[in-house]
């Protein structure tokens, strides 16, 4: 006897496609606006640093919504997207993934961010009066420092990901094989009578899927700090 049906299957595969895509994109955005937010001054710092965190405190739906009037098929982006390159994110796979970025963002930015600021800046410094551009500087110095906070944020994001449900089925719907995630499915089998075992499997797997990513990154946080702490 297998021990996921097709349909448990379909929606399991598929919230770990989302969420892989999800870091993909994540990661660069993450390690962007950290720089941006750890070094530079500008004005309305605050204020875009209030944004970016925004979704740590709003409601999953409310982020859903804004997404559908913004990206879908008829929001004043969505409709502009579609008309010049075809894109679609409504109620499709994609729109998941753009839902899971934007409310996992702060959680990325926030563990780069705390990582780039315990950098110590006279490292970056001595580079510089030896030649080296910016750029070499951020790419041999300032990056290798901060991979234990992008792997934190990393799997943070990753699990924040996999267990995204509001913004999720207000942008792109429950369709199974198409938009419905782990979170979705558990949603189907709770309101229909006689599916607790099924509703029970998908949350054991979804509680050692995100038990495993924080574990994971516990541990990979630490040995990396280790190995820096002995090139030093």
């Amino acid at each position: 006897m297998d021990v996921l049906t097709e349909y448990e299957y379909q929606a399991l595969m598929l919230s770990l496609k989302v969420a892989f895509f999800a870091i993909v994109w994540l990661i660069p955005l993450g390690i962007a606006i950290a720089w941006v937010l750890a070094r530079k001054q500008f004005p309305g710092k605050s204020l875009v640093d209030s944004i970016i965190h925004l979704p740590l405190v709003l409601p999953p739906v409310v982020i859903g919504y804004l997404l559908l009037i913004s990206m879908g098929r008829q929001g004043f982006l969505g409709s502009w997207l579609y008309e010049h390159f075809g894109l679609v994110f409504s109620f499709n796979w994609k729109g998941a993934v753009l839902a899971c970025i934007v409310v996992s963002l702060p959680l990325m930015v926030r563990s780069i961010r705390l990582s780039l600021e315990s950098v110590d800046t006279k490292l970056e410094q001595a580079a510089a009066t030896l030649g080296a551009s910016p750029f070499k500087i951020f790419l041999t110095i300032t990056l290798p420092l901060t991979i234990p906070g992008i792997i934190t944020g990393t799997m943070l994001a990753f699990a924040r990901s996999l267990g995204e449900f509001g913004a999720t089925i207000s942008f792109v719907s429950n369709i199974p094989g198409e938009t419905q995630t782990i979170p979705l499915a558990m949603y189907n089998f709770i309101e229909t009578p006689g599916s607790e075992a099924e509703a029970m499997r998908l949350c054991i797997i979804s509680i050692v899927i995100a038990l495993s990513s924080l574990v994971i990154s516990e541990r990979l946080s630490k040995a990396t700090t280790r190995r820096l702490g002995a090139r030093q």
